[in-house]
């Protein structure tokens, strides 16, 4: 069932930052919840993700609601700048809800979090590097926008390529988890990567 399983309990529960693979088939999803992800993302539906886990899964395509449920996804993303009509962002919130579906927003500026507050106070923040200055690194970007999510609110960052040492210096700043571009994540947890 759709919205089952909640993102918000996956990356909140347990000790340090949890990591969420993007995988394409339910081959990588196996890898990388063996490899210790937390969740997943999806940017296309994708045949028998369900029956290969029971990590949760974020549709990470700025699409309806419905095609997020359709998707077999637990979270769907709403870019906010991408929806300047008051009443559709407010409508896209409220069909997520009424599905079951948590709602993860995406924002990349002090601007589009404090819209995202005002209008719809989600949940949970995926905070994105785009358009960060020249002589600013994605992290830097990132940890620019964390103090703005108010206490309460998880925090995940979108870092497609990232290391460890990334990863523990979010951890320190007290983000939620760290969104990455692939199922292959053993070297990010913690864990030595699998025998081949």
């Amino acid at each position: 069932m759709t919205g089952a399983r909640r993102l918000s309990q996956a990356i909140s529960e347990g000790d340090g930052i949890s990591i969420i693979a993007l995988v394409a088939d339910p081959s990588a999803a196996r890898a990388a919840a063996e490899q210790g992800a937390e969740g997943l993302a999806v940017r296309l539906p994708t045949s028998g993700l369900r029956d290969a886990t029971g990590l949760p899964i974020l549709f990470r395509v700025d699409a309806s609601p419905e095609a997020a449920r359709d998707a077999g996804a637990d979270a769907c993303l709403i870019v906010v700048e991408d929806h300047d009509d008051e009443e559709h962002l407010e409508d896209l919130s409220r069909r997520a809800h009424e599905l079951g579906l948590e709602i993860v927003v995406d924002v990349h500026d002090e601007d589009s979090l404090a819209d995202s507050l005002e209008r719809i106070d989600p949940e949970i923040f995926l905070l994105s590097p785009r358009e960060a200055e020249d002589d600013e690194t994605h992290l830097e970007r990132i940890l620019d926008l964390l103090p703005d999510v108010p206490a309460g609110k998880l925090a995940i960052a979108d870092l497609p390529s990232t290391t460890r040492d990334e990863v523990l210096a979010l951890e320190r700043a007290g983000i939620d988890a760290v969104l990455v571009g692939s199922a292959d994540v053993a070297h990010l947890v913690g864990g030595a990567p699998p025998a081949v």
